[in-house]
């Protein structure tokens, strides 16, 4: 699992949402992100592109979890529900693999504000040779 942690660091986009990993194991992967001042839209609530980032995040590396060492992972396709707004945070979105092939893995993620589930997300993730 550490690839995950090496990967995770790498990238600039949850850095800039202050988004940090909670658990990681296999096929199941936490995303905890405060809901910052640039990160609301115009009523108050955290923006849906938040919500989409961590949720997609926690769903692609949930993925990855589950595949070689020689694969890396792409989303090629991710269906958001918004279900209610978040409000006060953290969220914290939890990816899960539902079912991994050789060519597809397909992945769930929810996101919760508190206990609260504020998105339902669903994908397709596909490994790609390192």
């Amino acid at each position: 699992m550490q690839r995950i942690y090496q990967s995770f660091e790498r990238q600039t986009m949850m850095q800039t949402l202050g988004a940090q990993l909670g658990e990681v194991r296999a096929g199941y992967v936490e995303i905890i992100a405060p809901i910052l001042p640039g990160s609301l839209q115009q009523h108050g609530y955290a923006h849906a592109a938040l919500i989409f980032a961590i949720g997609d995040s926690a769903a692609g590396y949930a993925a990855l979890s589950v595949m070689g060492e020689e694969f890396e992972v792409l989303t090629a396709e991710m269906k958001i529900n918004l279900l209610a707004p978040g409000r006060d945070g953290p969220l914290r979105a939890v990816g899960n693999v539902e079912k991994s092939g050789r060519r597809l893995i397909i992945v769930r993620a929810d996101v919760f504000d508190g206990e609260v589930k504020v998105a339902l997300m669903q994908g397709t993730m596909v490994p790609v040779k390192a």
